[in-house]
């Protein structure tokens, strides 16, 4: 009789747990899918659209439209600029590019050659950006200056597959397979530079640990994160006063290793930083919530490669180039002057 009634509280205590388990870890799985989820295989109208969409519009996340992903975008403040820039990029002859991704994907960029080309720049949008979004600010300026520019998709992003943004875990080895494409155009071996923002920024910073082509001479990362775990961290702390998230993110880093084939801890910039020996020009405006002062400063510190760190004042998320757009200019350009001609 004992050993039936132990056989049955056994029975129970087994599926007591398997029940809290289970509501354990399902409780993680909303903010992953949100923050990760691309949208899976797109068709060709999908990608189209994509292409011209840089943040989530209030249809697509409601829960989530805070006042924080509005204000935190040049949008908000300089939307006729933003558009003309855009609208710019979206006329110049172009050329597309395919690469195919180490993990499968058909991943998809933009190339402008100029003629005489001084330098080669390959330009990396952010979260859910796409490639002629707030990068385009810069792009008139940089055919002036002779720079062919590779603009890219991110993998979910514009007309590149993909089903889970990684934060720059994966990411990172797009770029270097995107330059690996670029030196096919570069047989003199002109500079090369990688112009990331946002998350864009951060996974040129994850690339620069990597073994990278000679000819890269220089990162220019503009509201750069600092990790993927830090980041929610700070999104928890900033936008909803919420602290102590631990396990809220090991249940995150459990469907990222489940379903996105990645983990929380490669999408830092952390490692790289310490062993890369490129030259990086961070800029970040103080007053961005979306991605903190703090993670470029997290970054800035960790570099010890050569590099200059400029604040913006006022400036919101990637909105450093519009408050002052005569430093920005004289500090990319000056940078480009400076390194051309050095070896890495």
């Amino acid at each position: 009789m004992k050993k039936k009634i132990n056989a049955r509280r056994i029975i129970k205590l087994s599926a007591f747990t398997s029940i809290i388990s289970g509501v354990f870890f399902v409780t993680g799985w909303p903010f992953f899918h949100f923050i990760t989820y691309g949208g899976g295989k797109k068709t060709d109208k999908k990608k189209k659209e994509d292409s011209k969409k840089e943040v989530p519009k209030e249809s697509d996340a409601k829960w989530f439209a805070l006042n924080h992903t509005k204000v935190n975008h040049p949008k908000y403040k300089h939307l006729e600029e933003y558009e003309s820039c855009r609208e710019w990029c979206e006329k110049q002859p172009m050329e597309d590019w395919y690469i195919r991704s180490r993990d499968g994907l058909r991943l998809h960029a933009s190339y402008y050659p100029v003629e005489n080309p001084k330098r080669f720049v390959v330009l990396v949008h952010g979260y859910r950006g796409t490639r002629f979004g707030s990068v385009a600010h810069i792009a008139k300026e940089l055919r002036e200056a002779g720079c062919s520019m590779l603009f890219i998709d991110q993998r979910c992003c514009g007309e590149s597959e993909g089903k889970y943004i990684t934060f720059g875990a994966k990411e990172q080895y797009d770029v270097i397979d995107w330059l690996q494409r670029l030196e096919w155009e570069n047989p003199n071996g002109l500079p090369v530079y990688l112009y990331g923002q946002s998350m864009g920024a951060g996974t040129v910073l994850m690339s620069a640990g990597r073994k990278l082509p000679h000819t890269v001479k220089g990162i220019i990362a503009d509201c750069g994160i600092h990790s993927m775990k830090d980041q929610l961290r700070d999104i928890a702390a900033v936008w909803f006063h919420l602290h102590g998230i631990e396990l809220l993110l090991f249940r995150v880093n459990m469907f990222c290793r489940l379903f996105g084939k990645f983990s929380m801890r490669q999408a830092d910039t952390t490692k790289a930083l310490k062993k890369n020996k490129i030259p990086v020009l961070f800029f970040h405006g103080e007053d961005d919530t979306y991605v903190t002062p703090e993670s470029t400063l997290r970054n800035y510190v960790l570099c010890t490669a050569e590099k200059e760190l400029v604040l913006i004042p006022e400036a919101r998320h990637l909105c450093c180039s519009y408050e002052q757009p005569e430093l920005y200019k004289e500090k990319v350009f000056g940078f480009f002057e400076k390194h051309d001609k050095s070896s890495v």
